[in-house]
């Protein structure tokens, strides 16, 4: 014969065995996140350790402006660097390239024309009628900075080909697409 137990003592004995799961669980949670937390707190020890400055590093840092006329300037500066945050923060306002341990290259996009093309930049046309950015008044000897299409000079007015053959100087940005524009409708490609 089976003994009778009360529905109330089913219940306390269940609720007595759920209390205790969830108690061990809560336990067992709080132990595992202070172990986690231990571990952290050791790996963060032996990392500074492993990264722990005798002194200063010293960085090639390679600073690349890039120019609207595609000319690339580059600087290239040895750093003392006592503090990686001021390091990142010097160059905020450039974009990282590529870094190693003994080298960082960042670039920027500068919205305006190059130093040289200022300095000595001349529109000028090519023997095959292309209109080119020279180094300097456009003759065969001098170094091409830019090309960008060919011209129609079948279409192109005579004073318009003689500017092109002394070469147009060029001075600010304004200038550099201005002289752009005007000869795009002597493009001997469709537009």
């Amino acid at each position: 014969m089976k003994p009778i137990i009360p529905k109330q003592i089913i219940i306390i004995f269940s609720s007595f065995f759920i209390f205790c799961t969830i108690l061990y669980t809560t336990l067992e949670i709080k132990g595992n996140a202070e172990v986690n937390k231990r571990n952290n707190d050791q790996l963060m020890e032996e990392l500074d350790e492993a990264y722990e400055v005798n002194g200063p590093l010293k960085l090639t840092v390679v600073l690349e402006r890039i120019y609207v006329d595609g000319e690339v300037s580059e600087e290239v500066l040895e750093e003392t660097i006592w503090a990686m945050e001021d390091f990142w923060a010097d160059y905020e306002d450039w974009q990282l390239v590529t870094q190693d341990e003994e080298q960082v290259v960042f670039q920027m996009h500068i919205d305006d024309i190059s130093p040289l093309l200022k300095s000595n930049g001349y529109f000028g046309i090519t023997e095959e009628g292309i209109l080119t950015i020279f180094d300097g008044k456009p003759d065969a000897k001098s170094k091409i900075i830019q090309s960008f299409y060919q011209i129609d000079v079948e279409k192109l007015e005579s004073h318009k080909h003689n500017l092109l053959k002394n070469g147009i100087k060029v001075f600010s940005k304004d200038e550099y697409e201005q002289v752009l524009e005007a000869f795009k409708a002597y493009s001997a490609q469709p537009h």
